[in-house]
């Protein structure tokens, strides 16, 4: 599981109880500990551990800073000071998550110790001044499904945030000629987003294979067994030696570059230089958490790493071509390619077969994936605009395909034909087989990129996000 760690910012005002405060505020943390939370807290910044004051501002803020928060939690105990929250946030620039406890009821006299939900609706304005997107959990209880359920989404908004802005993509050769479609601007990717492309030639790649061959046999070995364990083989020990050391050979340039995630001309170069596909090599690495994707897709490594991103990691992508209709289904779509798909994600063991009916060389994958619900999700953009098309789907039998492959049921597939057509999407799409639909919706405000849906969900996903 992704590692993300919080900034907890408790709030008070004067003018109300500050010992309430600090009651709440300790209740916040004995539920944070209960959700194993990893947050870091500011109980040493003065002696109630609460913002209210330009000078906590300045200690929270060095220490969060020294600590290197992914997200910060401004958690309103009373009626909270809102200057102060906000110029503590407008410091940091990490999502923001706002919530206080909902108030007591009153004394028999008709005093209150707090006044929370007013303060929220203060802190939401000044924020709004200060330009600091945030994140919205609504006026509850401690206790309730709705605090643990928007604490650990948020938790997951963060993931997706910092996974974003620190993208750094292994791009093996150039896009093949034929591929248009996956066209992208290198230096608007790293303008807006900070997103970097480390572009290096096949060639590089295949030196880097004879240099594993030759330095790196223990490790070559353990990846040939693990293909003859976890896989059916039916290549050839020579083709499955250059499968695995393909697998290796990029997993090291990766690593020597400082990226997550990897692109590659797949064809027909390689083919010339090594002899074979490389997608099952790609599907390993799938597996260990590096996306690669085919055809130098940048677009699409991107929308692997946000989707798994969104929960956490904890279940890993197919990469597919939304290829063609069901042939009985009106509402089905088959998602195939000829590897690309995790090997976790299959029903069944997966093959390593002697050809696919598109290239004749090994070094294809082939099973379907397994049954459930998919978010599909594809960042893309043309034109200096960049959105975040995504949705649902729901695995469905079909006749069999060679390669991975799933067919998915959509409420309308009209609508998702016609998104991927006119665009700015193509015909590749990330998926993982949990619906993190809302996750991805929010995370798009701090992204700086527009949310997109192929059915009409935009108000349902926002009532998830109310806590409804």
């Amino acid at each position: 599981m992704d590692k993300i760690k919080i900034g907890f910012a408790p709030t008070r005002r004067n003018l109300f109880s500050a010992d309430a405060a600090i009651e709440y505020a300790d209740l916040t943390r004995q539920k944070l500990d209960d959700l194993a939370i990893d947050y870091v807290d500011i109980k040493d910044i003065n002696d109630e551990g609460l913002i209210f004051s330009d000078e906590s501002v300045l200690l929270a803020a060095e220490k969060f800073r020294t600590e290197k928060i992914d997200g910060l939690f401004i958690a309103n105990e009373n009626f909270g000071t809102e200057y102060a929250v906000a110029r503590l946030a407008r410091e940091l620039d990490v999502p923001v998550l706002l919530w206080g406890p909902k108030d007591e009821r009153p004394a028999v006299d008709g005093s209150r110790l707090r006044d929370t939900q007013c303060g929220l609706f203060a802190i939401g304005k000044v924020l709004r001044r200060f330009k600091v997107k945030f994140t919205y959990l609504q006026n509850c209880d401690i206790d309730s499904p709705q605090f643990e359920r928007g604490v650990q989404d948020f938790v997951k908004v963060c993931n997706v945030v910092k996974t974003f802005r620190n993208t750094r993509i292994l791009q093996v050769g150039p896009r093949p000629f034929d591929f248009w479609s996956v066209i992208c601007n290198e230096g608007e990717l790293l303008e807006r987003f900070n997103i970097q492309l480390s572009p290096v030639p096949i060639g590089e790649v295949t030196q880097e294979i004879k240099r594993v061959k030759l330095e790196e046999a223990e490790k070559l070995q353990a990846t040939v067994d693990w293909f003859k364990t976890n896989t059916e083989v039916q290549i050839s020990d020579e083709n499955l030696e250059m499968v695995a050391a393909l697998k290796v050979a990029l997993k090291n340039k990766v690593e020597f570059y400082g990226c997550n995630a990897g692109v590659i001309q797949c064809w027909t170069e390689l083919q010339d230089e090594i002899g074979i596909l490389p997608y099952a090599s790609l599907s390993l690495l799938q597996d260990e958490g590096i996306p690669f994707t085919c055809e130098t897709d940048v677009h699409g490594a991107i929308s692997e790493l946000l989707v798994e991103a969104a929960n956490l990691g904890q279940d890993r992508a197919i990469f597919a071509d939304v290829n063609c209709r069901h042939p009985d289904n009106p509402n089905g779509e088959l998602l195939q390619h000829l590897g690309v798909f995790a090997y976790s994600t299959a029903e069944g063991k997966p093959v390593l077969p002697q050809r696919h009916f598109v290239f004749d060389y090994p070094g294809s994958v082939a099973f379907q994936a397994q049954m459930g619900e998919y978010t599909l999700c594809r960042f893309d953009g043309d034109n200096g605009n960049y959105s975040l098309l995504m949705g649902t789907g729901k695995g469905i039998d079909g006749p069999f395909n060679q390669g991975t492959f799933i067919y998915l049921e959509f409420a309308n597939l009209n609508r998702l034909e016609f998104k991927l057509v006119e665009g700015p999407y193509i015909h590749h799409v990330a998926a993982i087989r949990k619906n993190v639909v809302p996750i991805l919706y929010e995370a798009t405000k701090y992204l700086g990129i527009q949310p997109d849906f192929f059915d009409p969900i935009e108000e349902e996903v926002r009532a998830y996000l109310r806590g409804e």
